[in-house]
């Protein structure tokens, strides 16, 4: 004779069809919700590249989505200098994502595995620094650009290289904090045993510990490229001359005269500029929930 346990009877309530009320207080707001959200985001982008898709277009003539479709102004960039700010872009985006997450990676390294006098105040000191946004000081970095060029040519104000040392001077701070609290989470057993077998501490770093924090890696570069792959207001600063400036930069160019504005190439650049982006979360996606949740474990 069959019996019923506790746990069977909680799976048949559990999977009783829902009805009427009942169904849309449990689970059919969640619908609603999610569709105005869904909508609320993509009609923006629609109207995007509704506008990129129109020859000619204006602000109040775009209202009209999708009224005429033609590949005009993407074929247009291709005469404009959307391509040298497009690589100006990635090169500076991708050095500064891979410094950060060396430089991040072997501070928090140090902080999670050594222990030396100034620890905790030296921990506390990068998380208050990066409270203020670099863009504070960024009067004090262009005139400390000019300085700089006089001597090293190469780091001074319109250049690309001095760009991205500025935005490697703001990557430790937040970046390194996520990154400890994921190194924590590794046993330092691991450590011990590759010591036992007498390796260093470097070989340690490189070849055992960087491959198990991989997800935190992947979300640190990915926030930091996403970051500079749209900052403008360091950008504008420092760079002024046309084939050294940014996506950021020399799309404002485009928009800065409201009334003579080429809307049609702005929009085509900005969904081009999106692709990137895009593929890189798509790239990235199986690492950041991981990434983002598992540092919060063990602090």
């Amino acid at each position: 004779m069959a019996t019923h346990t506790p746990d069977a009877d909680y799976m048949e309530i559990r999977t009783e069809t829902l009805k009427g009320k009942q169904w849309f207080k449990q689970v059919g707001w969640r619908h609603i919700v999610g569709f105005a959200g869904i909508a609320y985001a993509v009609f923006p982008l629609l109207y995007v590249l509704s506008t990129s898709l129109k020859p000619n277009a204006t602000l109040t003539g775009s209202n009209n989505l999708f009224s005429v479709i033609k590949p005009d102004n993407f074929v247009a960039l291709f005469d404009t200098g959307f391509g040298t700010w497009a690589i100006n872009s990635l090169v500076i985006s991708t050095a500064t994502a891979v410094g950060t997450v060396l430089m991040g990676g072997a501070a928090a390294y140090a902080f999670s595995r050594f222990r030396f006098s100034g620890r905790r105040p030296a921990l506390t000191a990068l998380l208050i620094i990066q409270m203020f946004p670099q863009m504070l000081a960024v009067v004090a970095i262009f005139l400390l650009l000019l300085s700089l060029r006089e001597v090293f040519p190469f780091l001074g104000a319109n250049n690309q290289i001095g760009l991205i040392c500025i935005y490697l001077g703001g990557a430790l701070g937040v970046n390194t904090f996520l990154l400890y609290g994921f190194f924590n989470t590794v046993p330092t057993e691991i450590d011990e045993a590759a010591k036992i077998d007498g390796a260093s501490h470097a070989q340690i770093f490189w070849t055992i510990i960087l491959r198990l924090v991989t997800p935190i890696l992947a979300v640190v570069g990915l926030l930091s490229f996403v970051g500079t792959y749209g900052e403008f207001i360091i950008a504008r600063t420092i760079l002024s001359q046309q084939s050294k400036m940014t996506l950021a930069v020399g799309l404002y160019q485009w928009a800065s005269d409201e009334r003579n504005a080429p809307w049609g190439l702005f929009a085509a650049g900005a969904v081009l500029a999106a692709i990137p982006i895009i593929v890189l979360f798509m790239f990235l996606q199986k690492y950041i929930v991981s990434g983002l949740t598992a540092g919060s474990v063990k602090g």
